[in-house]
């Protein structure tokens, strides 16, 4: 069947010839670099064939994939409800009904009784389910008539009466804002295009904050937008020139300071503004230093600061509001050797941080009159805590979360007074008993003797010996791959076969505080790839999994984790599975006109200047690095519109890879999303069926097909 794909593309493709890119004296054929070009009419071409080709050689596993489908949607509470978190008056929550596709978002009194649970039969999408809830935004609604939609922000103004929101049709993360009076539930005349991330209200409400993107997508400048007003009437009040640095805007919890923050990936400048005075000029805190970041939180009249300065791991200090600079910070919380503090909130009297180190996570919880620290941890070793939705300054109550890769999240209500906690709400999850699997801890030894941590579910009862086993990794940016409790895409099917899931936490994640990012990133970026191979041939080792039964997953940075490993050690894998996968990387960080490249050479390196970055990008650059061997089978997603992770660097990747061995090139597919982005389908319906394709393909590849054990009734589904 791809002999067809290839002759039908066999013209215009020949009539383009491959293009020789040169940097610090060294060549690059690039066979496939006329892809970039949206505008040449083979592009189409080849992304339909591509597509018809996926339909037909996956023909067969429709049945799976529909099984699956059912089995994932069999444990999701369908028609539910979020716990309502409090803030002033109201409280405010998120319901599902069943054969939705979006959230709706709700409020209520906030000293009113929980939600109804189950709506009543005839309760519509647009109809509150009781006298006391008044629907806020129904995402449902939004979407009608469209094949996409994501919100980028939801931002309440300080009065509570009005909420912007930006939503984005396509995929490509350029917002449309909005402003919603909520006593009336009428739209203000007030719509704005083509925004960023992250919204900021002053304290009388008529003043919204925005962000807009520059054509590389970063956010560049930050509005004021008086309500009422013509958008041509807005203020730039700041514009980042400094191509490394993201511009965002928040307000502090007690709504006293409206924050303004530029950041690179190492470097960070804050600048506060009275909410009260939005016209006002906003003060530094501290100028921009190379290297260093901090945020903050507000406290009466003090400032809290997190921050890296002469603490790799951070610290905490406190200073005046009137005289913030770090020549008046005085110390809280000090740094340690082996926890990163990654997270810090405030509500009166206490500072809440989120920390990390060791492959775990806890709740630190500062007393601020005393200096006094309680610490929560997970209630399992290879579970997850962290703070849950504070939305409230004065209180004498902190919520937190709890979860594993085996327990549904948890959330608790932790006493400030006495000290003591309690779970008050606990997701549904129908047809799942918990104590039917199992959790744990494992460590692999890398090749420079390090170790590495691996996360592992299985069910219980599990059948001795190798099994299917899937492998997710990410490890980059410092994001850590937590081990939670996945709802949309479930595991679950995978552990009824009697398989195995684990996350491996490389290098180049925060898993193990500051310095396990720092030793997989720019010249160390090998580490993420050995470590994750390292795992790999562990849990063979371990009698776990083979390499005929071990599929690799990961998805944009975690893409190129899986695609430079197949180069490395394609033997060990039966199957890849890489979403928008980040694999044509060399190219793009020489190419300044493309999105995020100038801010991404702070993770990656800078190859276009530097002749070292330029050769160790091009040493693991899975797309620079294909061989012709026999690689695993492959499935490859994309999106056509994604800012991220450009759409050419999938389509490209598979191209060569067939090339290269074309006795087995049927075993690379190509999944092309042409009406969203880096995301995905942004329905629920729609992830859990795209969720269900990439696990059929994945178990399939494995030859693991059969009924699962233990798996509950299905429901019927749109």
């Amino acid at each position: 069947m791809l002999r067809v794909v290839q002759r039908k593309l066999t013209a215009p493709i020949a009539e383009r010839r491959p293009i020789i890119l040169t940097a610090h004296g060294d060549e690059r054929v690039d066979d496939w670099y006329w892809l970039a070009d949206r505008d040449d009419p083979a592009l189409g071409e080849l992304v339909a064939a591509e597509s018809q080709y996926l339909k037909t050689a996956t023909e067969g596993l429709q049945p799976l994939a529909d099984r699956l489908y059912k089995e994932i949607v069999s444990r999701v509470q369908l028609t539910d409800v979020t716990l309502p978190t409090p803030k002033g008056r109201w409280a405010y929550y998120t319901r599902t009904v069943e054969g939705l596709e979006y959230e709706i978002h709700c409020r209520r009194p906030a000293e009113s009784a929980l939600p109804i649970i189950d709506p009543p039969a005839g309760v519509t999408p647009a109809t509150p389910v009781d006298d006391l809830e008044q629907i806020v935004l129904d995402l449902n609604i939004l979407a009608e008539g469209t094949d996409h939609l994501e919100v980028g922000d939801l931002e309440l103004s300080a009065d509570q009466r009005l909420l912007a929101y930006s939503i984005d049709l396509t995929g490509n993360e350029l917002f449309t804002l909005r402003i919603r009076d909520l006593t009336t539930g009428e739209e203000l005349s007030d719509t704005l295009e083509n925004v960023s991330y992250s919204l900021a209200f002053s304290a009388d409400s008529r003043t919204l904050f925005y962000t807009r993107p520059d054509e590389s997508m970063r956010p560049h400048q930050i509005w004021r937008h008086l309500l009422g007003t013509a958008s041509d009437r807005d203020t730039c009040i700041w514009e980042e020139e400094d191509e490394r640095y993201f511009l965002g805007i928040g307000t502090t919890k007690d709504l006293a300071l409206i924050v303004l923050q530029a950041e690179s990936n190492l470097t960070s400048e804050v600048r506060l503004l009275d909410s009260g005075e939005p016209e006002g000029e906003p003060r530094v805190v501290e100028e921009r230093r190379q290297g260093i970041e901090y945020s903050i939180e507000h406290h009466g009249d003090e400032i809290l600061v997190l921050t890296n300065d002469n603490a790799e791991n951070f610290a905490v200090f406190r200073a005046p509001v009137a005289s913030p600079g770090r020549d008046h910070w005085r110390p809280l919380v000090a740094h340690r050797d082996d926890v990163r503090l990654e997270a810090l909130d405030v509500v009166e009297g206490f500072a809440l941080l989120h920390e990390r180190g060791h492959a775990s996570t806890a709740v630190r919880i500062v007393d601020l009159d005393t200096g006094a620290e309680r610490v929560i941890t997970p209630p399992e070793q290879a579970g997850s805590v962290f703070l849950a939705e504070n939305l409230e300054f004065s209180t004498r109550h902190v919520r937190y979360a709890s979860t594993s890769l085996t327990s549904p999240l948890a959330i608790h209500d932790h006493d400030l007074d006495s000290g003591s906690s309690k779970i008050i709400w606990r997701r549904r999850v129908p047809n799942y008993d918990a104590g039917a699997y199992k959790t744990e801890r494992r460590w692999a030894v890398s090749d420079d003797g390090t170790l590495v941590p691996i996360s592992l579910a299985y069910r219980a009862d599990r059948p001795a010996g190798p099994g299917p086993l899937i492998l997710h990794g990410y490890g980059a940016y410092e994001i850590s791959m937590d081990p939670v409790f996945a709802v949309n895409r479930s595991v679950l099917p995978l552990l009824d076969r009697g398989g195995c899931y684990a996350v491996a936490h490389v290098r180049g994640g925060g898993e193990l505080a500051r310095g396990w990012y720092l030793d997989g990133k720019l010249a160390q970026k090998r580490h993420s790839f050995e470590d994750f191979i390292a795992c790999g041939r562990f849990l063979a080792e371990e009698g776990l999994t083979s390499p005929e039964l071990l599929v690799a997953m990961g998805a944009s940075a975690g893409g190129l984790l899986v695609g430079a490993s197949a180069n490395l050690a394609p033997e060990l894998f039966a199957a890849i599975v890489a979403g928008v996968p980040f694999v044509d990387c060399l190219t793009t960080m020489l190419d300044v006109e493309l999105p995020l490249t100038i801010t991404e050479r702070e993770e990656w390196g800078d190859p276009k200047d530097d002749r070292d970055a330029y050769w160790w990008i091009k040493s693991y650059s899975p797309y620079d690095n294909v061989r012709a061997v026999a690689y695993p089978r492959m499935l490859v997603t994309g999106g056509m519109n994604d800012p991220r992770v450009s759409y050419f660097e999938p389509l490209k990747w598979v191209q060569k890879l067939r090339s290269s061995h074309a006795e087995n090139a049927e075993r690379i597919l190509l999944k092309m999303e042409t009406t969203s982005g880096h995301h995905g389908p942004s329905g629920r319906y729609q992830a859990w069926r795209d969720w269900a394709f990439e696990l059929s393909f994945a178990l399939a590849a494995v030859g693991t097909t059969d009924t699962p054990v233990g798996a509950g009734p299905t429901t019927p589904q749109p």
